[in-house]
């Protein structure tokens, strides 16, 4: 595996390389986009791991692609992945299989919720969190994250006011996006005992799980005290861990046995609760024999996370900090005085360089930015030094 190696993925269809352009030229105005370099969306420019594509590789021999199901030796991969990496014991049984943990948690919000119900998340979060409830004529109730020593914390006191107010869901991302955190036992039991208490149900998305640096452990939610007391649905995924977005793949973990027979009757209404069958070889190789890749991956993207600090820092009025997890790092620009309009034109006109804003996590994110570092490291200095030039006078 070598992850310094550049791939031209420009004209394969990718959202992120192809599709990008036409967006932020309608949104900004920007007439030619084909020289920016694109360190937005949360995918790798990463080879995936050579034991997925010859799984897949060896399924494609086989000339006839007719129905098919999810084997359980897909099922017990699954299974030994999240035991031996998180301490999670999942019951096969409690696994009910989606095309994403975006459309899983609109199946989640769909089954479990009436229009005019409230949702309530912590923001910045990722869009889908407060999109999807809106789409489905869903309230959202935003209660905003502290933030304190350039990291998020809980204000518990604030999210059980929330609560109050008669939430029938709250969407927790763990560990989050954009910020990186971890959360930890502590905040996790707060959350649960607080879902308890309120009658909430506690969609706990974990796709970012598997992408923990040296000295931090994720937990799942499923498994921290009292968690068997809650209402709990989990959304996992491959799909961020091995850069397999493609495959449309992703788990709801249900061990409820009421709430999972909601879901599955849910998934059976709208003809979904399986895989097709590229995807299931995909996931299965990918965790019998995907860990020595991930490691090395995850390695690689802290180094590049460390040059991404100790060069931006240098910056007036700019401030990152090394995440706990994922691989997208949260820009702190709020001190240079620059609106998020003017950040952007300044990055995309002068710097060349595509990264998120901050609002796109909602109003909380503003005078933030996101940026993905999963590339090789020429890229990352590519990008770093186009931030520099956006900035320069």
């Amino acid at each position: 595996m070598n992850f310094d190696v550049l791939h031209n993925r420009k004209n394969t269809n990718s959202l992120k390389w192809d599709q990008f352009k036409d967006r932020i030229k309608a949104k900004y105005n920007v007439t030619d986009a084909d020289d920016i370099l694109p360190m937005w969306v949360a995918d790798m420019d990463f080879a995936i791991p050579q034991v997925i594509t010859d799984a897949i590789k060896e399924r494609l021999d086989h000339p006839i692609f007719g129905y098919s199901y999810v084997s359980e030796s897909c099922k017990l991969a699954i299974q030994s992945w999240f035991k031996n990496r998180h301490n999670w014991h999942i019951d096969p049984n409690a696994i009910l299989f989606h095309h994403g943990v975006v459309p899983a948690i609109a199946t989640i919000i769909e089954t479990f919720t009436d229009p005019g119900d409230k949702i309530c998340i912590s923001t910045p979060v990722y869009p889908a969190f407060f999109n999807i409830p809106k789409a489905q004529k869903r309230e959202v109730i935003a209660c905003d994250l502290v933030s304190k020593d350039n990291e998020y914390e809980y204000d518990f006191v604030a999210l059980e006011e929330a609560f109050k107010i008669g939430i029938k869901a709250y969407i927790l991302c763990n560990p989050h996006n954009p910020g990186g955190v971890v959360w930890s036992e502590s905040d996790l039991e707060k959350l649960v005992q607080l879902c308890i208490q309120y009658d909430v149900l506690l969609i706990s998305d974990e796709i970012h799980a598997d992408i923990v640096f040296d000295g931090y452990k994720h937990i799942p939610t499923l498994i921290v005290k009292d968690a068997d007391k809650a209402k709990i649905v989990t959304c996992i995924a491959p799909t961020k861990t091995f850069n397999i977005a493609g495959i449309h793949a992703a788990m709801i973990v249900a061990p409820n046995d009421r709430l999972r027979l909601k879901l599955n009757q849910n998934l059976q209404a709208h003809g979904l609760g399986d895989l097709n069958l590229l995807a299931s070889a995909g996931i299965q190789a990918a965790y019998e024999k995907g860990e020595e890749w991930l490691d090395a991956m995850i390695q690689y993207i802290s180094k590049n996370m460390d040059y991404v600090v100790e060069e931006l820092n240098q910056i007036e009025g700019i401030t990152v900090t090394k995440p706990n997890a994922t691989y997208l790092m949260w820009i702190d620009y709020r001190q240079t005085g620059l609106s998020e309009e003017e950040m952007m034109q300044k990055l995309l006109v002068k710097g060349r360089l595509a990264i998120e804003p901050g609002t796109k996590y909602e109003e909380a994110g503003r005078g933030f930015l996101r940026i993905n570092v999963a590339c090789p490291f020429e890229t990352v200095k590519d990008g770093v030094e186009r931030f520099k030039k956006a900035l320069s006078e």
